[in-house]
């Protein structure tokens, strides 16, 4: 693979889950040519989020959005790529489903900021500290580096 491989943080949120949206969220993934490496399923408590949305903890919709995601389960995965911080933004859409195009997943599957199903990060940096968050350091062994034979049909 390329020089740009890179690894990302994608987590479907409470309402994607009830709505049986992770299975087609997924195959998206997959389908565009990343490797999955790590995911679970967790009900997450308040301070977990909190340390994950601190950045926006000055924001008047903080207190809702730490009480709408720890109200159910959430999925976070990390997928590997070239290009996959870029690549997987794009693929999520615009934060507001109202401006995301069509074929998009909150272009999809949402129509309310507040419920747009899932996150993903916005930078290497950003995915590094979120991985290291949501699946612990190395030393825990959470994400899997493996080889995929189909590896060789999707880069040069």
């Amino acid at each position: 693979m390329t020089d740009n491989k890179e690894r990302t943080f994608i987590m479907i949120k409470p309402d994607g889950v009830q709505r049986g949206l992770v299975g087609q969220i997924i195959q998206r993934f997959e389908n565009k040519g990343f490797k999955l490496v790590a995911m679970k399923m967790v009900w997450p408590t308040e301070s977990h989020l909190k340390e994950h949305y601190a950045d926006l903890s000055g924001k008047p919709f903080f207190g809702g959005l730490i009480k709408y995601m720890s109200s159910g389960p959430v999925v976070p995965m990390v997928w590997e790529g070239l290009n996959a911080v870029k690549t997987g933004r794009v693929m999520l859409g615009e934060t507001n489903p109202k401006d995301s195009a069509p074929g998009t997943i909150r272009g999809d599957f949402c129509i309310q900021v507040g419920r747009n199903i899932i996150h993903g990060s916005d930078s290497v940096d950003s995915a590094n500290k979120e991985i290291k968050l949501w699946f612990g350091d190395e030393k825990k062994k959470e994400v899997v580096d493996w080889a995929s034979w189909a590896e060789k049909w999707i880069y040069e």
